[in-house]
């Protein structure tokens, strides 16, 4: 039995126009919860793991210890951007090119594969954010479209029923509000989470960043070919 009275029985009883901006709205609500979930447990991981992998790195004794502790963890952001410039830095070690123009070379190639690799890394980590801003821009616009119409049903009942009483106009106007009200519901909490996770995710970047400057630094500190001093280069972690 369909309830005749309270907020249920009111969005029961809408036109088919709001309904369906209800349940849109709905929607784009339950989306946006799963993704604020996903991504506050998501960064705050990525948020240690980085921070450590980095302490880690900065205290190792060498390069080669530095990274064989960052790949421990092969999910850590640190490990994936740490292994594509060490792929590249050993491309680069077996070329066939003059050992005074890879001295020139490296710093370069270093640097754009570790930029590389950070924005690579920025890039999946910031998937489905975009959904987020979506969600706190055009929620409220999408609950006044339902609003316009509902009012709009409801000035068509009293040329309908040729009254303007409250009680025929009433019900129209109160679920074409509500559909305002629903909007707002949906993008506050989008916008709030929206903000939080970008400074999360700057945080995230901002560790990569200086992970990149102390693998590169280390490099020219290190490696014998780069630096043109006698010994080994990188080893395999």
């Amino acid at each position: 039995m369909i309830p005749e009275t309270g907020f249920l029985g009111m969005m029961l009883g809408a036109t088919l126009g709001v309904q369906v901006v209800l349940l849109f709205l709905a929607g784009m609500s339950l989306w946006s919860w799963t993704i604020i979930f996903n991504k506050l447990v998501l960064y705050r991981r990525t948020k240690r793991q980085v921070a450590q992998g980095y302490e880690q790195f900065s205290n190792a004794e060498d390069l080669s210890e530095g990274l064989s502790v960052v790949s421990r963890d092969e999910s850590s952001p640190l490990a994936k951007v740490g292994l594509m410039a060490v792929a590249e830095f050993r491309k680069l070690e077996k070329a066939d090119i003059e050992r005074d123009r890879k001295r020139m070379l490296v710093k370069d190639t270093l640097r754009r594969i570790l930029r590389q690799g950070v924005n690579e890394e920025m890039k999946r980590l910031g998937s489905s954010l975009s959904f987020l801003a979506t969600c706190a821009n055009a929620a409220p616009f999408i609950g006044l479209f339902g609003t316009v119409w509902g009012i709009m049903h409801a000035f068509h009942s009293i040329g309908l029923s040729q009254s303007a009483a409250l009680a025929t106009v009433a019900p129209g106007i109160s679920e074409a509000l509500v559909t305002t009200a629903i909007g707002l519901v949906v993008a506050i909490p989008a916008t709030i989470a929206y903000n939080y996770l970008l400074a999360l995710l700057g945080e995230v970047e901002t560790e990569l960043v200086n992970f990149a400057g102390a693998f590169l630094n280390r490099v020219e500190r290190e490696v014998s070919w780069a630096t043109g001093a006698t010994g080994s280069g990188v080893k395999k972690p």
